[in-house]
């Protein structure tokens, strides 16, 4: 496709299939930390992943706390996704490197997602005392696996938490090694 066209293409199709994995990371990460399974965010994220993760998690069994089938699923539609917007822009995809590419997009996801969740959980720490928002509690408990052991080593100075600069540092440093910055 012509350079606009396919440039405003290859947007759309990324951002659809990133908005959807999005949803389907934060399912696979709210069960395995064993998340509140009636609370409305949850609901939402799991109304809209189940129509895709259900069919495949029959043949998929999971992994203790991990939906194997919504794993597997994250793979494939990164994939597919590279695939498409490779295409788009004109270029052939090799599938062995188009799945290492969905790979390293699905790991730089993850790290930008606990920073956000991270930031978010540092201002509600400073803001979020009279809150009462079902997301609330979600943030602190997918941040609880990443920011307890750091706790465990680094405990609080004066009150202040070190915890999640040190978490940050940990995030970016990884996306710096492994070059998905």
């Amino acid at each position: 496709m012509g350079g606009s066209v396919g440039n405003a293409f290859g947007f759309l199709v990324e951002t659809l299939f990133s908005l959807y994995i999005a949803a389907l990371m934060l399912r696979v990460l709210l069960e395995a930390v064993g998340a509140d399974y009636y609370n409305p965010v949850s609901q939402v994220l799991i109304t809209v992943t189940q129509p895709l993760v259900g069919p495949l998690a029959r043949i998929i069994p999971r992994m203790g706390r991990f939906n194997s089938a919504a794993v597997v699923l994250l793979l494939i539609l990164q994939t597919i996704s590279v695939v498409l917007v490779m295409a788009i822009s004109g270029f052939a995809a090799d599938p062995l490197q188009a799945v290492v590419i969905a790979l390293f997009r699905l790991v730089r996801m993850l790290l930008v997602m606990y920073m956000v969740l991270i930031i978010a959980e540092v201002i509600l720490s400073w803001v979020g005392g009279a809150m009462r928002h079902p997301i609330i509690p979600l943030i602190y408990q997918l941040t609880r696996p990443v920011l307890q052991p750091i706790r465990r080593l680094i405990p609080s100075i004066g009150g202040l938490d070190l915890s999640p600069l040190v978490a940050i540092i940990a995030i970016q440093f990884l996306m710096i090694l492994m070059g998905v910055r």
